[in-house]
């Protein structure tokens, strides 16, 4: 269970060092992508595009 949320957090870690590129082609803006301001910094937890991006990793790794 750990490892899982393990993996989970450096997905959304790397989801946000990538964001600027995949905002070009709508992740970020999906249901379920919260952003907020928290001690004077915004923050983004990309729920909603990680989960389309595990989907879309786990058919890639299915197909092939």
């Amino acid at each position: 269970m750990i490892r899982w949320l393990i993996v989970t957090l450096l997905a959304m870690l790397l989801i946000q060092w990538l964001l600027p590129l995949l905002r070009r082609f709508g992740f970020g803006r999906l249901p379920g992508d919260l952003q907020f301001r928290l001690f004077g910094r915004e923050w983004f937890l990309p729920l909603g595009s990680t989960v389309l991006l595990s989907l879309v990793a786990s058919l890639l790794a299915k197909w092939l």
